[in-house]
């Protein structure tokens, strides 16, 4: 596949520590060059090259497409404007397109809203072009504008950065799985997880959302399902939608097994099923979620699958439940990096930060 590129020189007496930084943050990826001054990464989006002299630097990136090449653009930047508080630096030349919308922008419009389950509602979108989304990542960020205001959508600068509409048109960004998705019929799903008494935006956009309603999509990212032998899946309420698309897109030769906590029955929701897959749902009946460590618990009761072929652990769930979850599985299992996934969707009483969707 050919592969679309971009270049940046920039100039400052700080930016040898600063790339350095960088290198260090991402040093798992690295490639070796053998040429002093000069290395490479090669990242989930793309490669990211650069050649220093004293107080400059060249650095080109590399991509598969101009989503990628975007991403790639953004990941050198947002580190620039990190620790130098400044992009001004920053001249993009080459492959890409550095204004105007974002090539990985999409709007969207509500077609239908149906609850699946006791607190679980499911939208269908309707949108254009939506072929990109069936691959690179199983997540995006929706963008809700104020309500009663007409919507002003993010633009990108010249440095590679978005630059988000600010004051009374600032939007709420929220990161969601995409549940199902049909290109060729222009429509996606999101499952939404319901709260009651909390300020949720996502969460109440959809549980008031009517035909017609338009919000953003920028995306994809966050990874795609993982491939291995045995695979075994952790999460709560947040994370049916991507455990839902996991085991929908499962090969028939990996084995998976699922530990899902929810409230109770009615929260329960039809999942894949198959000789090579296990389903366990876990109740907190009532008790708060986040606090009944119904996952770390059932993990523990499954120290033997640390010595199955070719596993993989993927959980996603709240703070202190991934904590628990990461520590056995690195600690205790001595999973190595590649063999895991661990991550926090949302945190209790901080639901800017995830309010059940996963943010």
């Amino acid at each position: 596949m050919d592969q679309l590129s971009a270049q940046t020189r920039i100039s400052d007496a700080a930016i040898r520590s600063v790339m350095d930084r960088l290198r260090a943050e991402h040093s798992e990826f690295e490639i070796d060059t053998g040429v002093a001054d000069q290395w490479e990464l090669r990242l989930y989006y793309g490669s990211l090259s650069a050649t220093l002299d004293d107080e400059s630097v060249l650095i080109r990136v590399a991509a598969s497409d101009e989503t990628c090449l975007s991403y790639m653009k953004m990941t050198v930047a947002g580190h620039v404007a990190e620790h130098l508080g400044t992009t001004r630096g920053i001249h993009w030349q080459g492959d890409g397109i550095d204004a105007g919308m974002p090539v990985f922008f999409r709007e969207i419009t509500v077609m239908s809203s149906t609850r699946i389950s006791a607190h679980m509602q499911r939208l269908r979108f309707a949108g254009k072009d939506l072929g990109r989304f069936s691959h690179g990542g199983l997540h995006i960020r929706l963008l809700l504008p104020p309500a009663g205001r007409q919507p002003l959508w993010p633009s990108m600068g010249a440095d590679g950065l978005i630059v988000w509409p600010s004051g009374d048109d600032a939007l709420a960004v929220r990161v969601y799985t995409i549940r199902a998705l049909d290109a060729a019929s222009g429509w996606l799903d999101v499952d939404f997880v319901l709260h009651s008494g909390q300020e949720t935006p996502a969460a109440s956009f959809a549980q008031n959302a009517q035909a017609g309603d338009v919000i953003g999509m920028i995306g994809p990212g966050g990874g795609d399902a993982p491939v291995a032998q045995t695979l075994l899946l952790l999460g709560d309420d947040t994370a049916l939608p991507a455990i839902g698309r996991i085991l929908e897109d499962l090969p028939p030769s990996t084995r998976a097994e699922a530990l899902i906590e929810i409230d109770g029955p009615d929260d329960r929701m039809a999942l894949a099923q198959g000789d090579n897959i296990d389903i366990t749902w876990l109740y907190r009946h009532g008790r708060e979620a986040g606090t009944a460590g119904l996952l770390s618990t059932a993990l523990r009761e499954r120290n033997q699958m640390a010595l199955a072929d070719g596993l993989y652990v993927w959980a996603s769930c709240e703070f202190g439940d991934f904590w628990e979850i990461r520590k056995i599985v690195r600690k205790q299992w001595g999973l190595p990096r590649d063999r895991h996934l661990v991550t926090a969707y949302w945190r209790r009483d901080a639901h800017s930060v995830g309010e059940g969707g996963e943010d």
